[in-house]
Protein backbone atom coordinates (compact mmCIF):
# COMPACT_ATOMS: atom_id res chain seq x y z
CA UNK A 1 0.00 0.00 0.00
CA UNK A 2 2.79 2.19 0.85
CA UNK A 3 4.39 1.35 -2.37
CA UNK A 4 1.21 2.28 -4.27
CA UNK A 5 1.05 5.79 -2.42
CA UNK A 6 4.72 6.83 -3.32
CA UNK A 7 4.03 5.92 -6.88
CA UNK A 8 0.67 8.46 -6.72
CA UNK A 9 2.90 10.64 -4.96
CA UNK A 10 5.69 10.18 -7.73
CA UNK A 11 3.07 10.73 -10.64
CA UNK A 12 1.49 13.73 -9.32
CA UNK A 13 5.14 15.82 -8.73
CA UNK A 14 5.75 14.56 -12.11
CA UNK A 15 2.48 15.84 -13.53
CA UNK A 16 2.96 19.33 -11.64
CA UNK A 17 6.37 19.95 -12.81
CA UNK A 18 5.25 18.89 -16.46
CA UNK A 19 2.68 21.50 -16.34
CA UNK A 20 4.69 24.52 -14.70
CA UNK A 21 7.48 23.51 -17.67
CA UNK A 22 5.09 23.73 -19.89
CA UNK A 23 3.24 26.98 -18.50
CA UNK A 24 6.64 28.36 -18.44
CA UNK A 25 7.42 27.85 -22.14
CA UNK A 26 3.35 28.65 -23.12
CA UNK A 27 4.56 32.32 -21.29
CA UNK A 28 8.03 32.66 -22.60
CA UNK A 29 7.07 31.99 -26.18
CA UNK A 30 4.33 34.47 -25.47
CA UNK A 31 6.56 37.25 -24.00
CA UNK A 32 8.85 36.40 -27.29
CA UNK A 33 5.93 36.80 -29.50
CA UNK A 34 4.82 39.94 -28.02
CA UNK A 35 8.66 41.63 -27.88
CA UNK A 36 8.82 41.30 -31.70
CA UNK A 37 5.67 43.27 -32.10
CA UNK A 38 8.23 46.17 -30.75
CA UNK A 39 8.98 48.87 -33.39
CA UNK A 40 13.39 48.61 -32.87
CA UNK A 41 16.49 48.23 -33.95
CA UNK A 42 17.24 46.93 -31.29
CA UNK A 43 18.93 43.17 -32.46
CA UNK A 44 18.04 40.76 -29.63
CA UNK A 45 14.12 42.08 -30.39
CA UNK A 46 14.76 41.89 -34.07
CA UNK A 47 16.53 38.35 -33.77
CA UNK A 48 12.87 37.51 -32.70
CA UNK A 49 11.85 37.77 -36.56
CA UNK A 50 13.60 34.91 -37.49
CA UNK A 51 12.22 31.79 -35.71
CA UNK A 52 8.53 31.95 -36.17
CA UNK A 53 7.67 28.38 -37.20
CA UNK A 54 9.67 27.40 -34.22
CA UNK A 55 8.09 29.65 -31.77
CA UNK A 56 4.75 28.60 -33.19
CA UNK A 57 5.34 24.63 -32.78
CA UNK A 58 7.45 24.84 -29.23
CA UNK A 59 3.67 27.18 -28.35
CA UNK A 60 1.54 24.32 -30.18
CA UNK A 61 3.20 21.35 -28.05
CA UNK A 62 3.54 23.29 -25.01
CA UNK A 63 0.05 24.35 -24.74
CA UNK A 64 -1.65 20.61 -25.60
CA UNK A 65 0.75 19.30 -22.60
CA UNK A 66 -0.79 22.17 -20.34
CA UNK A 67 -3.71 21.52 -21.00
CA UNK A 68 -2.96 17.79 -20.34
CA UNK A 69 -0.94 18.17 -17.01
CA UNK A 70 -2.33 21.36 -15.34
CA UNK A 71 -4.64 21.12 -12.22
CA UNK A 72 -4.45 24.40 -10.93
CA UNK A 73 -6.48 27.52 -10.54
CA UNK A 74 -9.35 27.52 -13.53
CA UNK A 75 -8.09 32.03 -13.73
CA UNK A 76 -4.48 30.43 -14.27
CA UNK A 77 -5.27 28.18 -16.99
CA UNK A 78 -7.49 30.60 -18.69
CA UNK A 79 -4.84 33.27 -18.55
CA UNK A 80 -1.89 30.39 -19.74
CA UNK A 81 -4.40 29.09 -22.67
CA UNK A 82 -5.44 32.79 -24.23
CA UNK A 83 -2.08 34.49 -24.29
CA UNK A 84 -0.56 30.85 -25.56
CA UNK A 85 -3.39 30.91 -28.56
CA UNK A 86 -3.41 34.57 -29.53
CA UNK A 87 0.63 34.17 -29.76
CA UNK A 88 0.09 31.00 -31.97
CA UNK A 89 -2.13 32.51 -33.49
CA UNK A 90 -0.01 35.53 -34.53
CA UNK A 91 2.32 33.75 -35.80
CA UNK A 92 0.94 30.90 -38.14
CA UNK A 93 -0.72 34.19 -39.58
CA UNK A 94 2.91 35.70 -39.98
CA UNK A 95 4.35 32.74 -41.97
CA UNK A 96 0.83 31.63 -43.57
CA UNK A 97 1.85 33.98 -46.88
CA UNK A 98 4.55 31.45 -47.37
CA UNK A 99 2.98 28.58 -47.14
CA UNK A 100 0.73 26.77 -50.22
CA UNK A 101 -2.63 27.62 -48.75
CA UNK A 102 -1.65 31.13 -49.69
CA UNK A 103 -2.48 33.14 -53.26
CA UNK A 104 0.81 33.19 -55.33
CA UNK A 105 2.66 36.53 -55.37
CA UNK A 106 4.56 36.07 -58.61
CA UNK A 107 2.74 34.05 -61.43
CA UNK A 108 4.21 30.88 -63.10
CA UNK A 109 5.23 31.01 -66.66
CA UNK A 110 3.12 29.40 -69.38
CA UNK A 111 6.30 29.45 -71.75
CA UNK A 112 9.32 31.08 -71.93
CA UNK A 113 11.93 31.60 -75.08
CA UNK A 114 15.24 30.84 -74.50
CA UNK A 115 16.26 34.79 -75.32
CA UNK A 116 13.82 35.92 -72.72
CA UNK A 117 14.76 33.36 -69.50
CA UNK A 118 17.73 33.91 -66.93
CA UNK A 119 18.67 31.38 -64.33
CA UNK A 120 19.73 32.31 -61.33
CA UNK A 121 22.09 30.27 -58.58
CA UNK A 122 22.62 31.84 -55.33
CA UNK A 123 25.03 31.04 -52.69
CA UNK A 124 26.39 32.22 -49.40
CA UNK A 125 29.55 30.06 -49.39
CA UNK A 126 30.44 30.22 -45.85
CA UNK A 127 34.26 31.84 -46.23
CA UNK A 128 35.63 29.35 -44.11
CA UNK A 129 34.23 26.52 -46.16
CA UNK A 130 36.85 24.08 -48.13
CA UNK A 131 34.44 22.62 -50.02
CA UNK A 132 34.91 24.08 -53.75
CA UNK A 133 34.32 21.45 -55.68
CA UNK A 134 30.49 20.85 -54.83
CA UNK A 135 29.56 24.48 -55.64
CA UNK A 136 31.56 23.75 -59.23
CA UNK A 137 29.67 20.45 -59.75
CA UNK A 138 26.33 22.26 -58.69
CA UNK A 139 27.54 25.14 -61.46
CA UNK A 140 27.85 22.76 -63.81
CA UNK A 141 24.65 20.51 -63.20
CA UNK A 142 22.32 23.51 -62.61
CA UNK A 143 23.57 25.75 -65.79
CA UNK A 144 22.71 28.75 -64.23
CA UNK A 145 23.01 32.17 -66.61
CA UNK A 146 23.82 34.09 -63.71
CA UNK A 147 25.72 32.91 -60.40
CA UNK A 148 26.08 35.55 -57.54
CA UNK A 149 28.53 34.17 -54.37
CA UNK A 150 28.69 35.80 -51.19
CA UNK A 151 30.84 35.19 -48.17
CA UNK A 152 33.67 35.38 -50.67
CA UNK A 153 37.28 35.84 -50.41
CA UNK A 154 40.82 35.57 -52.30
CA UNK A 155 40.96 31.58 -51.66
CA UNK A 156 37.49 31.32 -52.88
CA UNK A 157 37.79 33.29 -55.98
CA UNK A 158 41.25 31.16 -56.63
CA UNK A 159 39.76 27.68 -55.99
CA UNK A 160 36.39 28.75 -58.33
CA UNK A 161 38.40 30.21 -61.40
CA UNK A 162 36.87 27.75 -63.52
CA UNK A 163 33.67 29.49 -63.40
CA UNK A 164 35.16 32.36 -65.74
CA UNK A 165 35.44 30.10 -68.33
CA UNK A 166 31.90 29.51 -68.49
CA UNK A 167 30.88 32.44 -67.27
CA UNK A 168 33.02 35.16 -68.09
CA UNK A 169 31.29 38.51 -66.86
CA UNK A 170 32.62 39.09 -63.78
CA UNK A 171 32.08 41.44 -60.63
CA UNK A 172 34.15 40.36 -57.78
CA UNK A 173 34.82 42.13 -54.25
CA UNK A 174 36.88 39.35 -52.32
CA UNK A 175 37.07 40.13 -48.42
CA UNK A 176 38.37 38.09 -45.62
CA UNK A 177 35.30 40.15 -43.04
CA UNK A 178 32.97 37.19 -44.32
CA UNK A 179 31.30 40.18 -46.28
CA UNK A 180 32.77 39.49 -49.92
CA UNK A 181 30.43 39.14 -52.80
CA UNK A 182 31.11 38.03 -56.55
CA UNK A 183 28.79 38.12 -59.75
CA UNK A 184 29.07 35.32 -62.44
CA UNK A 185 27.82 36.04 -65.73
CA UNK A 186 27.11 34.20 -69.29
CA UNK A 187 25.01 37.17 -70.25
CA UNK A 188 26.79 41.08 -70.97
CA UNK A 189 27.26 43.00 -67.71
CA UNK A 190 26.79 46.58 -68.62
CA UNK A 191 28.03 49.29 -66.18
CA UNK A 192 28.46 47.16 -63.68
CA UNK A 193 30.10 48.20 -60.11
CA UNK A 194 30.80 47.52 -56.69
CA UNK A 195 29.12 49.77 -53.46
CA UNK A 196 29.38 50.24 -50.34
CA UNK A 197 26.37 52.19 -49.82
CA UNK A 198 26.28 52.42 -45.61
CA UNK A 199 28.99 50.56 -44.62
CA UNK A 200 32.52 51.08 -45.69
CA UNK A 201 33.43 46.99 -45.16
CA UNK A 202 30.02 45.51 -46.58
CA UNK A 203 30.21 46.04 -50.49
CA UNK A 204 27.17 45.43 -52.43
CA UNK A 205 26.96 45.27 -56.44
CA UNK A 206 24.92 46.78 -58.93
CA UNK A 207 24.62 46.40 -62.54
CA UNK A 208 22.44 46.45 -65.71
CA UNK A 209 22.32 42.81 -67.42
CA UNK A 210 21.27 42.46 -71.02
CA UNK A 211 19.07 39.42 -72.07
CA UNK A 212 19.80 37.46 -75.05
CA UNK A 213 16.68 38.60 -76.69
CA UNK A 214 18.39 42.56 -76.03
CA UNK A 215 16.60 43.91 -73.63
CA UNK A 216 18.03 44.71 -69.95
CA UNK A 217 17.69 44.55 -67.09
CA UNK A 218 18.83 45.99 -63.42
CA UNK A 219 20.34 43.90 -60.58
CA UNK A 220 20.95 44.46 -57.21
CA UNK A 221 23.31 41.65 -55.50
CA UNK A 222 23.27 42.78 -51.51
CA UNK A 223 24.71 41.09 -48.34
CA UNK A 224 23.92 43.40 -45.27
CA UNK A 225 24.75 42.45 -41.86
CA UNK A 226 22.67 40.31 -39.45
CA UNK A 227 21.40 41.06 -36.10
CA UNK A 228 23.95 40.44 -33.75
CA UNK A 229 25.35 41.53 -30.38
CA UNK A 230 26.75 44.91 -30.57
CA UNK A 231 25.16 45.52 -34.39
CA UNK A 232 21.28 46.18 -34.24
CA UNK A 233 19.13 46.22 -37.52
CA UNK A 234 19.68 49.75 -38.19
CA UNK A 235 21.99 49.98 -40.88
CA UNK A 236 20.81 46.72 -42.61
CA UNK A 237 17.40 47.81 -42.83
CA UNK A 238 18.43 51.57 -44.21
CA UNK A 239 20.41 49.08 -46.97
CA UNK A 240 17.86 47.23 -47.88
CA UNK A 241 15.29 50.14 -48.24
CA UNK A 242 18.18 52.38 -50.00
CA UNK A 243 18.00 49.72 -52.30
CA UNK A 244 14.11 49.64 -52.56
CA UNK A 245 13.90 53.01 -53.58
CA UNK A 246 15.96 53.02 -56.42
CA UNK A 247 14.78 49.67 -57.89
CA UNK A 248 11.11 51.16 -57.89
CA UNK A 249 12.88 54.61 -59.88
CA UNK A 250 14.30 52.00 -62.45
CA UNK A 251 13.54 52.75 -65.80
CA UNK A 252 14.34 48.95 -66.78
CA UNK A 253 13.06 45.47 -65.20
CA UNK A 254 14.36 45.16 -61.55
CA UNK A 255 15.85 42.45 -59.43
CA UNK A 256 17.04 42.48 -56.08
CA UNK A 257 19.21 39.08 -54.96
CA UNK A 258 21.47 37.82 -52.01
CA UNK A 259 21.58 36.85 -48.92
CA UNK A 260 19.52 39.70 -46.78
CA UNK A 261 19.71 38.41 -43.49
CA UNK A 262 16.38 39.18 -42.17
CA UNK A 263 13.45 36.35 -43.04
CA UNK A 264 10.63 36.96 -45.37
CA UNK A 265 8.11 37.94 -43.22
CA UNK A 266 9.75 40.50 -41.43
CA UNK A 267 8.57 43.99 -40.71
CA UNK A 268 11.65 45.28 -42.95
CA UNK A 269 11.56 43.02 -45.68
CA UNK A 270 7.61 43.42 -45.84
CA UNK A 271 8.51 47.62 -45.99
CA UNK A 272 11.02 47.05 -48.85
CA UNK A 273 8.64 45.35 -50.51
CA UNK A 274 5.74 47.96 -50.38
CA UNK A 275 8.59 50.50 -51.35
CA UNK A 276 10.10 48.88 -54.26
CA UNK A 277 7.31 47.34 -56.00
CA UNK A 278 8.67 43.92 -56.11
CA UNK A 279 7.10 40.43 -55.91
CA UNK A 280 8.34 37.85 -53.59
CA UNK A 281 8.39 34.26 -55.43
CA UNK A 282 7.93 32.41 -51.85
CA UNK A 283 4.37 33.76 -51.35
CA UNK A 284 2.18 31.03 -52.17
CA UNK A 285 4.73 28.53 -52.94
CA UNK A 286 6.94 27.65 -49.35
CA UNK A 287 9.54 28.68 -47.41
CA UNK A 288 11.95 27.31 -49.25
CA UNK A 289 14.42 27.80 -45.92
CA UNK A 290 18.41 28.85 -46.93
CA UNK A 291 19.44 28.97 -43.34
CA UNK A 292 20.50 27.26 -41.24
CA UNK A 293 22.17 23.68 -42.91
CA UNK A 294 23.50 22.66 -39.76
CA UNK A 295 20.77 22.99 -37.85
CA UNK A 296 17.76 20.14 -38.22
CA UNK A 297 15.19 22.34 -35.93
CA UNK A 298 16.02 25.80 -36.88
CA UNK A 299 15.86 27.01 -40.12
CA UNK A 300 14.76 29.92 -42.25
CA UNK A 301 14.91 31.62 -45.27
CA UNK A 302 17.63 34.29 -45.29
CA UNK A 303 18.78 34.00 -49.33
CA UNK A 304 15.85 35.99 -51.66
CA UNK A 305 15.55 37.08 -54.97
CA UNK A 306 12.95 39.76 -55.51
CA UNK A 307 11.56 40.75 -58.79
CA UNK A 308 9.42 43.27 -60.85
CA UNK A 309 6.22 42.93 -62.28
CA UNK A 310 7.63 42.18 -65.55
CA UNK A 311 8.91 38.73 -64.66
CA UNK A 312 7.15 35.03 -64.28
CA UNK A 313 8.60 32.24 -62.30
CA UNK A 314 9.72 29.17 -64.29
CA UNK A 315 11.47 27.48 -60.89
CA UNK A 316 12.40 28.07 -57.61
CA UNK A 317 14.33 25.69 -55.82
CA UNK A 318 16.51 25.13 -52.81
CA UNK A 319 19.03 22.67 -53.91
CA UNK A 320 21.40 20.55 -51.72
CA UNK A 321 23.89 21.16 -49.09
CA UNK A 322 27.17 22.59 -50.47
CA UNK A 323 29.36 22.57 -47.24
CA UNK A 324 28.16 26.12 -46.50
CA UNK A 325 25.51 27.02 -43.54
CA UNK A 326 23.30 27.99 -46.05
CA UNK A 327 21.65 26.18 -48.95
CA UNK A 328 22.08 27.42 -52.16
CA UNK A 329 18.72 28.51 -54.04
CA UNK A 330 18.26 28.63 -57.69
CA UNK A 331 15.91 30.77 -59.47
CA UNK A 332 14.20 30.74 -63.27
CA UNK A 333 12.56 33.93 -64.08
CA UNK A 334 11.01 34.66 -67.38
CA UNK A 335 10.37 38.52 -69.06
CA UNK A 336 7.28 39.03 -69.92
CA UNK A 337 5.99 42.45 -69.90
CA UNK A 338 2.15 41.43 -70.11
CA UNK A 339 2.77 39.93 -67.00
CA UNK A 340 2.73 43.53 -64.88
CA UNK A 341 -1.12 43.87 -66.22
CA UNK A 342 -1.89 40.61 -64.00
CA UNK A 343 0.30 40.55 -61.43
CA UNK A 344 0.55 43.50 -58.94
CA UNK A 345 3.11 44.03 -55.49
CA UNK A 346 2.01 45.66 -52.78
CA UNK A 347 1.48 49.65 -52.72
CA UNK A 348 3.12 51.24 -50.27
CA UNK A 349 1.08 54.47 -48.76
CA UNK A 350 1.94 57.89 -47.44
CA UNK A 351 3.57 56.02 -43.56
CA UNK A 352 5.20 53.55 -45.76
CA UNK A 353 7.59 55.98 -47.32
CA UNK A 354 7.85 58.13 -43.99
CA UNK A 355 8.71 54.97 -42.09
CA UNK A 356 11.40 53.98 -44.88
CA UNK A 357 12.98 57.73 -44.48
CA UNK A 358 13.18 57.10 -40.62
CA UNK A 359 14.90 53.99 -40.98
CA UNK A 360 17.13 55.58 -43.99
CA UNK A 361 17.94 58.20 -41.45
CA UNK A 362 18.71 56.04 -38.45
CA UNK A 363 20.93 53.75 -40.93
CA UNK A 364 22.72 56.54 -42.41
CA UNK A 365 23.42 58.28 -38.84
CA UNK A 366 24.41 55.08 -36.90
CA UNK A 367 27.22 54.37 -39.74
CA UNK A 368 28.43 58.08 -39.24
CA UNK A 369 28.90 56.98 -35.58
Amino acid sequence: MRDREFRQQDRSTARRWTSRVAAFVCVLMSAATGLALIETDEWWIRVLDFPRLQIAALLAVALIVYWLTQRGKAGTLFVVTAMSIVSLVWQVWMILPYTAVWKIQMIATDACTADQRVRFLMANVLQENRNSESLLQLAEQTDPDIILLTEIDEWWVGEIERLADSHPQTILEPLSNTYGIGLYSRLPLIDGEIRYILEDDIPSIFTRIALPSGEEFSLWAVHPSPPRPDDDTDERDAELLIVAKEASEASSPAIVAGDLNDVAWSSTTTLFQEISGLLDPRIGRGLYASFNADWPLMKWPLDHLFASEEWTLGEFRRLEDIGSDHYPILVELCHEPAAAAVQQADQPDEGDFEEAEEHIEEGRDAANE
